[in-house]
């Protein structure tokens, strides 16, 4: 059975971190589903439905940043109700840049994140903040994955570590020679 993202976006998501993460998740196999919770420039699969979105129907949640569009995102009660559902039904919940803001506001619990510098103090006091490009967090038994990001340079790492956590290794590695990603760059970080 093929895995299925669930990728939010709203109006100022930074277009390569949704873009790139979607593009790395379907060169894998996974099914991936855009969905916004406002009007955007980019034309999204679907709004958001949350009766939909659930964990009972995608293995992932995906909340790319942008300042405004991660800001959009984490203030909306829909996106912060998948957040938890996600993380409570022991799913992959990822983030990238300000996109981590969702775990803030979702009230997800202390462990490790990392994220755009811009939001850090933010973060700082509630999670164990770390600058690595990637951070995968699954301290929290019982509970889901928690992925995070530090920003669009570091947004290919990322797909690549949700395309392993969902797909295995072998997947990550195969999509990623064809992508030509530079073999000189240490992965996963």
């Amino acid at each position: 059975m093929a895995k299925k993202a669930l990728i939010l976006i709203a109006d100022g998501t930074e277009e390569m971190e949704f873009t790139i993460t979607y593009d790395t998740l379907v060169r894998a196999g996974v099914e991936s589903l855009i969905v916004c919770s406002r009007g955007v420039k980019i034309l999204p699969d679907t709004t958001l439905r949350p009766l939909e979105a659930g964990p009972d129907k995608y293995d992932a949640l995906v909340i790319p940043g942008g300042l405004k569009g991660a800001e959009a995102l984490a203030q909306s009660t829909e996106v912060q109700t998948l957040v938890r559902q996600y993380y409570e039904g022991n799913k992959i919940v990822a983030m990238i840049c300000a996109g981590t803001l969702a775990a803030k506001t979702a009230g997800l619990p202390h462990q490790p994140v990392t994220s755009h510098p811009v939001i850090q103090n933010e973060l700082n006091t509630l999670y164990d903040y770390q600058e690595e490009a990637v951070v995968v967090s699954n301290k929290v038994s019982g509970k889901g994955t928690l992925v995070t990001s530090r920003g669009p340079g570091t947004v290919f790492p990322f797909a690549f570590k949700l395309v392993e956590l969902l797909c295995g290794k072998a997947k990550s590695d195969e999509i990623r020679g064809p992508m030509m990603f530079p073999p000189g760059i240490p992965y996963p970080y």
